[in-house]
């Protein structure tokens, strides 16, 4: 089969292919597999209950059933969801949002494909632009979405070392470089992998750079507030003109939705939209008529702040604390965990690389996924890269508590080994 340079990009192997490939075996084998690798949402019975009855009040609805099945939304989405979300950013937080402001996609990684490809990459003119990352790690998914080579860059971290083994990434504002090849900026807050929440002065700071140099800052906000809101410290939300907000509905509880959100000003909205009308005619409806009434009364923040955030943070708790009895005598350090669902995980000095720690631990039947894969730009030689892992604490207690003992047990065997006799 003869493929174009687009058909061999996007046919190779990537590491998101990867990691979504194993959940899918890891839900649909007959084997038994500890999935902490995956970024699936728990199921929250509070929140599964109420988008349950929710759907059951569609299905006794017949027009409301037929439209949300049967008809197009237009190509930047639920006009009435786009409504009331401009609302309730407005009533709850002051800001000047109109509808005008919003687009929906087909979940964030639509809307990240669209948005660095139209900032990034070769333009008209001859030159290049990249998008900037200025805090790695970043996002797996973002690796592989640009449409020509070389289309990140990304800025090295600052490390803090607190105490009991945690450690922070910080921006270092002192390397973080904007030169005229720099297309647009990104963040994800909270990071994917880390669970590093930027702080309101920081995303200012950011915003300000951008504004300066004329050029978007993206905040990828899937799992930041205020919905789903898993987050543990203190964090408002963020949004002007110069600032792209990117969230979804997948983390509340509707992964398979596929249901992004672009908030960003007119111009950018307008260019998503007509996007949306080319590749997908129109984003899926279904997400948004079931988070409507939510939406609409504001219930989704309420939600978020009392029963996802709470319901997370006890998982992260029992997560660290476990991993602080089963790593006994491993070379480890946590990376403060302030939001997601994920914990960062560094064995400094591990002697074999994160790929080969993730190779052995899925012969055991544990899925995490190597560090190496959330450096998209960094390109320089760091040994730090190949001695992370992500685990995910979203699955059952049981399947945690066995998935972080096993990996406790190959850590040991691994830095025993290495040990001189």
């Amino acid at each position: 089969m003869k493929l174009s340079k687009f058909g061999k990009k996007f046919t190779e192997h990537s590491g998101i292919n990867e990691l979504m490939v194993d959940l899918n075996d890891a839900l649909n084998t007959g084997n038994e597999m500890l999935m902490l690798g995956g970024g699936a949402p728990a199921h929250i019975p509070e929140i599964d209950a109420m988008l349950r009855a929710r759907m059951t009040d569609i299905l006794n609805n017949e027009r409301e059933y037929e439209a949300m099945v049967g008809d197009y939304d237009g190509p930047c989405g639920n006009t009435e969801f786009i409504k009331e979300l401009a609302g309730l950013f407005s009533r709850e937080f002051g800001f000047d949002i109109q509808p005008e402001n919003i687009a929906l996609t087909n979940g964030s990684q639509s809307a990240f494909f669209y948005l660095f490809n139209m900032f990034a990459g070769e333009f008209s003119n001859g030159k290049k632009k990249k998008v900037l990352f200025p805090l790695a790690p970043e996002y797996i998914g973002y690796s592989d979405i640009g449409l020509s080579e070389d289309f990140f860059t990304a800025n090295k971290p600052e490390i803090e070392f607190l105490d009991n083994r945690i450690f922070k990434y910080h921006i270092n504002f002192d390397s973080l470089e904007i030169t005229d090849e720099i297309g647009a900026m990104c963040v994800s807050r909270p990071t994917n992998p880390t669970g590093n929440v930027l702080t309101n002065e920081e995303i200012d700071k950011l915003s300000k750079i951008a504004a300066e140099n004329n050029i978007p800052l993206i905040i990828d906000n899937a799992y930041g507030t205020p919905f789903p809101n898993i987050i543990y410290v203190d964090a408002a939300p963020v949004w002007n003109e110069q600032t792209i907000i990117c969230m979804s509905l997948s983390k509340f509880g509707l992964p398979s939705s596929r249901t992004g959100i672009i908030i960003a000003n007119s111009e950018i909205i307008k260019a998503v939209t007509q996007m949306n009308a080319i590749f997908n005619l129109a984003p899926g409806g279904i997400g948004p008529v079931i988070a409507m009434e939510l939406i609409r009364s504001g219930k989704i923040i309420k939600l978020s702040r009392d029963v996802v955030r709470p319901f997370y943070k006890r998982k992260m708790e029992k997560a660290v604390a476990l991993i602080k009895k089963e790593f006994e005598g491993v070379n480890y350090y946590i990376h403060k965990p302030e939001g997601a669902m994920f914990l960062w995980l560094w064995f400094k000095d591990i002697p074999i690389t994160s790929a080969e720690l993730y190779e052995r631990l899925k012969r055991d039947g544990v899925l995490i996924v190597p560090g190496h894969y959330f450096y998209p730009g960094l390109n320089e030689e760091w040994k730090h890269k190949d001695e992370c892992i992500r685990i995910s604490y979203s699955q059952n207690d049981k399947i945690v508590e066995k998935g972080i003992k096993a990996i406790g047990k190959e850590l040991k065997k691994v830095y025993n080994r290495a040990v001189p006799m």
